[in-house]
């Protein structure tokens, strides 16, 4: 990338004329004998080429980063109190299959007050260090002294990568940690790998899950990302503890923030599909009221939850918590079942890696039949009442 640089010993009234002419997108304007080249500017180079040397290109000379200075894949810990969100654990493994290509050592990020125990659940899942800040000034989370802190850790241990759950908080931490080190953050990653020389490559949907984009930050470090729940796999902890705890200091003068909390009220449980082992998943195929109903029946039989296609969401027929997909929940359930659903990119990258998964459409070439283990041509209004039917059946027989 380079940038415009204006000889202002050639320009004169007329020569400013000449290159405001030339210039298709009106970038340059003259006004008081100053000539100036606004952000309309699409660097097409025009007025260099043909500007008699009025304007010359010049190229950003770029620094190199020192890749060897940089060590060890972080993950930060989400966490509520001493209770740990699922997605940290799921971080963590992924972290050591990507530090064992490198040799590096896989790190903990807890930021928090009066932890408790509950970052010695850590040291079981194969964690070097665990890095702790605790203190006061961060027992309610604001933006402000959480970043100082995080950005102190970056500072002293300077991780290469950096692994951020996509939690209410994560989704907030993470764009403003990346922005405070001048670094790029790549969002809701669905794959991550990494190279040799530390590179990591982060792979996530876009154009509304049409492709696939491969973002590699080759020249800055640390490296951001962004990871759902139940993209990746947890793994099992191990029996015996491992690693180390590193209580990090930090002055308080640090931890001031515009913010004042006055008060916190837990928030009533409410559902969420990525905690469910078995779900109902309904689409257009299966909006009508009776067949609701029938999913309703059949996911209490199965003793799993009802989930919906973005169609519905939009129809207001089920609230978006119940949404499957790239803009809704992403879930990993031990069994699904699809009931008219067609299996859009977006909706399958929200439940493809299902242990088990059973589609039932009447078009025998629908996109869901592409991800699911068995498949089921048929009507969904059906197919449904004979499955309640047997599954009642089976159950009675239990009995």
């Amino acid at each position: 990338m380079g940038n415009l640089k204006i000889n202002h010993n050639m320009i004169n009234a007329e020569k400013a004329a000449e290159l405001t002419k030339l210039c298709p997108f009106g970038a340059i304007s003259y006004e008081n004998g100053k000539l100036d080249i606004s952000s309309a500017c699409k660097m097409c180079k025009m007025c260099v080429k043909k500007g008699g040397g009025a304007i010359d290109y010049v190229e950003e000379e770029e620094v190199s980063v020192d890749k060897s200075l940089w060590r060890g894949v972080c993950v930060y810990v989400d966490h509520y109190g001493d209770k740990i969100h699922r997605v940290t654990y799921e971080l963590i493994g992924k972290a050591r299959e990507l530090a064992s290509v490198t040799g590096h050592p896989v790190y903990a990020l807890v930021i928090g007050s009066d932890l408790g125990d509950g970052i010695n659940k850590l040291l079981h899942y194969g964690v070097d260090k665990v890095f702790v800040y605790d203190s006061a000034e961060l027992s309610d989370f604001r933006i402000e002294p959480y970043t100082a802190a995080f950005h102190d850790f970056i500072e002293k241990v300077k991780p290469s990568s950096i692994l951020v759950g996509a939690t209410n908080l994560g989704r907030q931490l993470a764009p403003r940690i990346a922005a405070r080190c001048r670094a790029g953050l790549t969002a809701d990653c669905t794959v991550l790998e990494m190279k040799e020389n530390t590179d990591l490559v982060q792979i996530r949907p876009a154009f509304g899950g049409n492709i696939m984009a491969q973002i590699i930050s080759t020249n800055t470090r640390p490296q951001f990302c962004t990871v759902r729940y139940k993209v990746f796999t947890e793994p099992k902890p191990n029996a015996e503890a491992s690693g180390e705890i590193v209580k990090m200091e930090i002055s308080d003068d640090k931890l001031t923030s515009a913010i004042k909390v006055l008060s916190g009220v837990d928030k009533p449980k409410d559902i969420d599909i990525s905690e469910s082992d078995v779900i109902v998943a309904v689409g257009r195929g299966a909006q009508s009221e009776t067949m609701r109903a029938m999913a309703a029946e059949l996911a209490e039989l199965l003793g799993g939850v009802v989930a919906c296609s973005r169609p519905l969401v939009e129809g207001n027929i089920y609230d978006a918590k119940h949404q499957i997909g790239l803009s809704g929940r992403t879930v990993k359930p031990k069994f699904i079942i699809t009931l008219g659903i067609s299996g859009a990119v977006q909706f399958a990258a929200g439940m493809k890696s299902s242990d088990c998964i059973v589609a039932v459409n009447t078009d025998k070439n629908a996109p869901i039949f592409d991800v699911a283990h068995y498949a089921i041509v048929g009507d969904v209004n059906e197919i449904v009442p004979k499955l309640i039917e047997k599954i009642k059946e089976a159950q009675a027989d239990v009995q």
